[in-house]
């Protein structure tokens, strides 16, 4: 997520900098008054609608970046005699995701050749989550509200599912958003809400940075009136000799 690191630096360096140089009587900055009296304004709301595609798109690369990565999760079982794991991970082209089990639980990545299962992302019919989950349903788990908040499953060729009990809630919504994201649909998580309004806050602070002591009006100005003649235009469609 380079592009969000170097937003975060920034940041940073932006925060530190104003803290470091403050001075009794000082200004107030343009991003701090909007911050403080109006953030609302019709100039704020607009940029802010401006900025959500641009973050949208990042968001989403965040989440594809994660599931290549892979994350390691756990069977669900009625015995409970013993945990057993899988690992699964989207392939760097974003077009197939493998998957396979695994004989302990990794924190690390495993590679590609060690997961001899597939399936095509073209294949992926839908996502469903929590009790509409088949795994949820066959091992009686509905009134585990823990597994329930967890459960996501893939329905891929009409009527084949692949089952998931993520690790947590954090990499819950990695997954069902970055699925989503390979679908083309919207991303709905609560992280994705966080994330969104995290960084186009830093980002409205960003771009106000150089607007200090300048009056911002809440509506556009005017259009100029049409001009009565053109004859100060130069014709470049007339030859001079």
């Amino acid at each position: 997520m380079e592009l969000a690191e170097k937003k975060l630096k920034r940041y940073a360096t932006m925060q530190f900098n104003t803290v470091d140089s403050a001075r009794p009587h000082r200004p107030m900055l343009k991003s701090e008054m909007l911050s403080q009296d109006d953030p609302k304004s019709r100039p704020m709301l607009e940029l802010r609608e401006k900025l959500q595609p641009e973050v949208i798109e990042l968001i989403k690369q965040q989440r594809l970046n994660r599931l290549c990565e892979g994350t390691c999760f756990r069977k669900i079982s009625a015995r409970r005699r013993q945990d057993k794991f899988w690992y699964c991970r989207l392939s760097p082209n974003h077009k197939v995701l493998h998957y396979g089990d695994i004989e302990e639980f990794s924190q690390g990545q495993i590679s590609h050749d060690s997961l001899q299962e597939k399936v095509t992302v073209a294949d992926i019919k839908a996502v469903v989550t929590g009790k509409d989950c088949p795994h949820i349903r066959e091992k009686g788990a509905l009134k585990n509200k823990e597994l329930l908040e967890l459960a996501f499953s893939i329905l891929h060729n009409s009527d084949e599912y692949l089952n998931f009990i993520a690790p947590d809630k954090h990499e819950y919504n990695i997954w069902t958003d970055g699925l989503n994201a390979l679908l083309g649909k919207e991303m709905t998580s609560e992280l994705t809400k966080s994330d969104m309004d995290t960084l186009v806050t830093m980002e409205l602070k960003l771009r106000l940075l150089d607007l200090e002591n300048i009056q911002i009006p809440d509506v556009p100005p005017p259009v100029p009136k049409v001009p009565s003649t053109y004859d100060f235009v130069y014709d470049f469609s007339q030859q001079h000799t």
